[in-house]
């Protein structure tokens, strides 16, 4: 009587006895979890502060010493924990400079003499590597935009009138504004103001290029959907080319009569006295051809030749960095400076007679997605008649110049 009586207490016992078992286990293994994902969390961290380190220590040329182990890049052949000092700037030749910084050495030692005051850092934590693109990018626009990234003076202009006039082709000329699209991942708000005329997510950017294939004006930071006439009306470059800043006084000459000089555009931007576009060549709503003189079929053809200089200039500008012909992760409080940056490094390069590896233009040609192509922006009656003076006498000058 007494054993079936205490038959259910034991089969109770047995019951609770399996749950603490079951949920000692269960709290056994997702301990080991824990462990394992914080563990894991730490070499993610660790490869990242690695990463970040080494880009400080070749940006900043030794500015900094650091006796910590760095593992080498996956193009440096030798393991060595003074990399920098033993591989660098013992074996490299010229081509691998220019191969792995895109420039030259002597201008990499410029650099970073010009930038040493500003990223030179006592201590570099895990935080502060992890700013080390953005504090890059804000110190080269910082220290450098007024050295390579200025307004032109009278005597630039001149010599960019003669630089357009042998180079392009095109007389009277000292610069043409082009759009940049840069791909960029898709941002958390707003993301359709971002999608460009060929349907990517992009920054753009609106950029001015010299005759002799310098950015003297870059405007970034525009979602890729802007119309870039918006941009070009409200920008700085506006109002300095309408008040006349982009002639020196007493005005040049051309064809016998004082005239400021003039910049090149494509179709989407509106048509000023200041500003050369294209004649249309489609005409009517439903897009039929229209009916152009042979004057008018000169300056289009002339006009078409020299866009391509800028549309060159920009092609070797994401070549060297090529950060702007792929998609870009970085945020968007980064990119727009990022932009600035790279520009600013391209003027120098040029400035400072760099090489250029056409290998590196054949990769962003096979790689990256053609740059959008924007509406072509139908002009208005009003306020059209000095500009179309203006583009005139072009005309005349290239009719002159065949005959």
């Amino acid at each position: 009587m007494r054993m079936e009586e205490d038959e259910p207490l034991r089969s109770f016992m047995f019951l609770m006895t399996y749950l603490l078992l079951k949920r000692r286990r269960d709290i056994s293994n997702a301990n080991a979890q824990r462990r394992t994902e914080i563990q894991r969390r730490i070499r993610h961290r660790q490869y990242f502060f690695q990463r970040q380190r080494r880009m400080l220590l070749m940006m900043i040329a030794g500015g900094i010493r650091s006796n910590v182990q760095i593992r080498t890049r996956p193009w440096t052949t030798t393991a060595s924990t003074d990399w920098w000092e033993r591989v660098v700037m013992t074996e490299f030749q010229p081509p691998d400079w220019l191969d792995k910084f895109r420039m030259s050495r002597e201008t990499f030692f410029y650099l970073c003499d010009k930038l040493r005051p500003r990223l030179t850092r006592q201590d570099t934590t895990f935080r502060l590597a992890l700013r080390c693109v953005r504090d890059m990018c804000h110190a080269i626009v910082a220290l450098l935009s007024s050295i390579y990234l200025r307004p032109p003076s009278g005597q630039e202009l001149h010599d960019s009138a003669q630089h357009c006039l042998s180079s392009w082709g095109f007389p009277h000329c000292v610069a043409a504004i082009a759009t940049l699209h840069t791909a960029i991942i898709t941002p958390s708000n707003n993301a359709s103001d971002y999608a460009n005329p060929a349907g990517w997510l992009s920054v753009l950017s609106q950029v001015v290029v010299n005759g002799s294939g310098q950015f003297w004006d870059v405007c970034a930071s525009f979602p890729g959907g802007t119309d870039p006439a918006d941009i070009l009306q409200n920008s700085s470059l506006w109002a300095t080319a309408a008040e006349g800043g982009l002639s020196p006084s007493p005005l040049p000459m051309f064809t016998g009569r004082p005239l400021r000089y003039v910049i090149l555009g494509e179709a989407c931007y509106p048509l000023q006295s200041w500003l050369m576009k294209a004649y249309p060549e489609e005409g009517g709503r439903r897009g039929r051809k229209a009916t152009l003189t042979k004057p008018q079929c000169l300056f289009n053809q002339q006009l078409r030749r020299a866009l391509r200089a800028p549309e060159e200039t920009l092609l070797r500008l994401r070549a060297r960095w090529q950060c702007l012909s792929k998609r870009n992760d970085c945020g968007l409080d980064v990119v727009p400076t990022m932009i600035l940056a790279c520009c600013i490094l391209h003027n120098m390069c040029e400035s400072h007679g760099d090489a250029f590896m056409e290998a590196w233009q054949a990769e962003v040609v096979e790689a990256e997605s053609p740059q959008p192509s924007h509406r072509q922006l139908v002009a208005a009656s009003a306020d059209q008649s000095p500009a179309e003076e203006v583009r005139e006498l072009f005309c005349q000058y290239f009719e002159q110049q065949t005959s």
